[in-house]
Formats: structure tokens, sequence, C-alpha cells
């Protein structure tokens, strides 16, 4: 939010020059959503302001009963307010002094209470806002576990949040940015866990964006946040389970949680943060380790296997005799690297489609995409056999890699690498991959190396990146986030 020092209207103790605060400013009257209710008190007037659609109409029922039976038990008129205050029958009342703050509140849903000859107004908290309930997310599926997740309400997400961490020290900052939209931000931490430097880093960039809204919410705070440029690898790690979050809270991390947005943020992290899922700690260990390096080989194929594939396709005599198999065993008039473009490029087409096209008509479009384009597209000559297949499972490991931004991003580094061994076979392949590495290394999450455990290297984080160690024994938290308090458990002797 704008750091500009705004000079704020006070309430007004003519309650209708508040009417036509919100007139001008809001269109009330114009707009029909926004409305005021009106009642008598004491022979005071009495307004609400709400706007219909993020209101609970029951909420605001039993407030109006409980105001209008004041005038068959009351006769003070000139404690009005302090009647009116006792008799707003909700857990979360607010007072405010100004009229731009009251603005703010009923266009978020909440409804505002004045009284005629006083100059506050009382703001209370009847939000129901429209969306589904929780349900488990498409994209971080287990086989046994919880199945709720966050939603696009941000009320709803604290309280997931706040089910696992039944802590005093949970702390939840709300703040509201954007200089129109007013968007519900949450910045969310364990005070006693979580590094101040941090905490006060994150709360420092949220509040500092000077923008006029946020439609995209969470994408939009993470370019503020980051400031990522047009660097494709992902810095922060997006979550729609509870659990996740939880989980990363307890190590130390902060969480960014935007009303409108079922995704929430964790902040920083590191590239291994990306290639871990909440499957691997579901299972046993011996099993959550295995399932985490089939992984591991599926994002490593990702990457090097159709480069690695073209280089020994062109040139055969780096292989020894028994690989000799290694390349095409029928030939085509187009170029192999333009096979394995268009072919991985098809992947995306296929991709795009699958998004956009209904459900109904999906099985449909799986059937032209594999029995027609692939089969005549070979039978044809567009592609060898063996092009489909390393594509085929190059793709294959990048629909296996659990963070979607770094599968996209680990595709935009295949086809840099296929286009250095295009030009220079061999030695392309190498200094491609180089650079590579040395791109990832020099790459920092909010100071956070993104290599690390690996580097810089840490053998006891390294460790527990390559194996996933049983939980009793994960006795401290990891250091890459500075944690107040490392220790995590005390091991029995």
């Amino acid at each position: 939010m704008s750091n500009e020092n705004l000079q704020k209207t006070p309430i007004s103790k003519n309650i209708y020059d508040n009417d036509e605060f919100f007139k001008d400013e809001a269109n009330m009257g114009a707009s029909f959503d926004l409305g005021v209710r009106k009642i008598l008190v004491l022979d005071h007037a009495v307004h609400f302001y709400y706007v219909t659609g993020l209101c609970d109409s029951q909420y605001i029922i039993k407030i109006a009963e409980s105001l209008v039976t004041i005038n068959d038990h009351e006769k003070e008129p000139r404690k009005v307010k302090q009647i009116v205050e006792n008799r707003l029958i909700h857990q979360q009342v607010k007072k405010l002094d100004n009229l731009e703050d009251c603005m703010v509140s009923v266009l978020s849903g909440l409804i505002v209470v004045m009284i005629n000859g006083e100059d506050v107004g009382f703001e209370v908290d009847v939000r129901t806002y429209p969306g589904r309930s929780p349900e488990e997310p498409d994209t971080e599926k287990v086989v046994r576990g919880a199945r709720d997740g966050y939603t696009e309400n941000i009320i709803i997400n604290t309280a997931l949040t706040r089910r696992r961490i039944r802590d005093g020290r949970l702390r939840y900052e709300i703040m509201k940015v954007g200089k129109r939209s007013k968007l519900d931000v949450c910045l969310a931490y364990i005070d006693d866990i979580a590094d101040p430097d941090l905490v006060k880093t994150v709360r420092k960039q949220l509040q500092s964006i000077d923008i006029d809204g946020l439609p995209m919410a969470d994408k939009t705070i993470e370019e503020f946040l980051i400031k990522q440029g047009f660097n494709p690898f992902p810095l922060v790690r997006y979550t729609e389970r509870p659990d996740v979050a939880a989980a990363h809270m307890f190590e130390g991390h902060v969480i960014i949680i935007s009303d409108t947005s079922p995704s929430v943020i964790i902040t920083p992290t590191t590239y291994f943060h990306h290639v871990q899922h909440i499957e691997e700690y579901r299972q046993s260990a011996g099993v959550g380790t295995f399932t985490r390096w089939v992984r591991f080989i599926a994002i490593f194929a990702s990457i090097f296997l159709l480069p690695l594939w073209l280089m020994f396709a062109l040139d055969s005599s780096l292989l020894n005799d028994h690989l000799k198999f290694i390349g095409p065993n029928s030939s085509s008039r187009i170029p192999m690297v333009v096979q394995i473009f268009l072919a991985d490029i098809g992947i995306d087409f296929l991709r795009l489609a699958s998004i956009h096209t209904p459900t109904s008509l999906s099985t449909a479009m799986g059937l032209i995409a594999a029995a027609l384009i692939g089969q005549i597209a070979i039978d044809v000559g567009l592609f060898v056999p063996e092009v489909i297949l390393y594509v085929s499972i190059a793709a294959i490991g990048s629909f296996a890699t659990p963070s979607y931004e770094l599968g996209v991003a680990n595709k935009i580094a295949r086809l840099t690498l296929l286009i250095a061994v295009a030009l220079f076979k061999a030695p392309g392949f190498v200094i491609g991959t180089t650079l590579y590495v040395l791109y990832l290394v020099h790459i920092k999450s909010l100071n956070t190396p993104y290599l690390w455990p690996l580097l810089p290297f840490n053998p006891k984080a390294f460790l527990q990146v390559i194996i996933r160690t049983p939980v009793p024994g994960a006795t401290v938290r990891p250091s890459i986030v500075n944690p107040r308090n490392r220790i995590r458990q005390k091991l029995k002797e």
C-alpha cells in the first residue's frame, strides 16, 4: 500500500453529511449493491451502510432487531452511543473515526453503523464472501492424507492454518494493498521461530506496493516482492494445502495469504523446495525416499535426456559399441533438432488445449492427439519414432515435477540446451550445462542462495534433501531461514 499521507475526513456528527460522502465517493444510490438502512433509536437516526452480496443478511437482521428493541427498554437519549455499542451483538466490533476507513470497510463486506450526533462509526464484521468449500487441490493430491485445501476466502484460509497451529505465537498481520482494489493480504508467521529481519523485509515490501489494484492477487504480489524480472525459475513456492503451509511455518518460513486466491506464498524458498511433494511425508521414510528418487530421476530426464540423445545422435563417435543402438534407426529429410522442437512444442499445444477444452470433449481430444497426430506424423515421415519416444519421456518428467512453475522453467532450460547441442554438439552440451548451473548459483530469493544446501554445501541439510528422514530424527530447523529457535524437538535418552 502506498505510504502517501492522505488527509482523512473525520466522521461528521451530522449523519446526513456522512451520507453525502458515500454518495460522492462510492456512488451510493447509483450502484445498486451499495446501500444504507435507516432506523430510529431513542430519537437518534442510526444508519447501516452495507454492500449486498458480501454481507450475511441474517446477522444484519439480528443486529437491527437488537437496536430497535432499545426503544422499548431504554429512556436515556444522552447515552445512545454507549447503548448502541453494547447492543451490537457480534464478536468483532471496531470503532472508526474517519470516513475513508468506513468506506473501505463497507466495500470489503463489513457493515458500518453510524449515529446522528456522534463522530464515531462502529465497524461490524458480517462478511460472507461467495465461494466454494475447502476441497483437495488438483495439483497436490495425495493417496492418504487431508482432503481440505485453501479457497478464495482469506478468512477460511487463515482458519484452516490456525487449526493446525494452535499456538498463541502464530501471528496474522492483515493489511490492504492497492489504492483502488484494497485487497486484503495477510502476513503469517510464528513469532518465536521466524527470523525478525525476514518478517520485517517482507512486511516492508508489501507495504511499499504502490499500484491501483491487484486483480491477479498472489502472482502480482510475488512480482513486487521478489523483483523476478524475466527469470523463469520460481523464487517463491505456492501451495493450496494448509498442512504444507503449516509445515513450512514450523521451519521458520513466512506465509503470505491473499484474499481471492486459493494459493498461499511460501518464502524464502530454494530450488529443492520445489522438488518435494507432500506425498513423500504421507508414506514411510523408506517409501518416501524411493518416491523422491524417482521424482529426481524424472526431473533430471526432463532437462537433460533430450539434449543428451541429440548429442549422441549427431555424433555417434561418442558412443562405444554397446551403446550404438542410441540414435535414429530411420532417416528423415527434416533435421533432427527441428523434429524435437516441433514435437516438444506440440506437447505444449496439447497441454494448453486440454486446459481450455471442456471436460466432455477432453477424451475426444486425447484420441485425436494419440491416434491421429502422433501415428500419422510418424507414417508420413515428419518424425522418427525415437523422437516421439524421448520427447514423451521428457514431457512425463516435466509433469512429474511437483512445482508447475519449475516444470515450465526446466522446459525452457531443455530447449536452450537443445539449441546449444544443435550448434556445437558435445562442447555445446558441456558449456550449456555449465552455464545452466552457474545461472542457478547466482539466483537468490530474499538473500537466500537458490541451490542451498548443495551450494553452499551443507552436508546434514543436503542429506535430508536426498533422503526423506524420519520425523523423530529431525531435531533442528533448516538454518537457511535463520530461525530464532533452531531446536524442533529434544530426543529422549
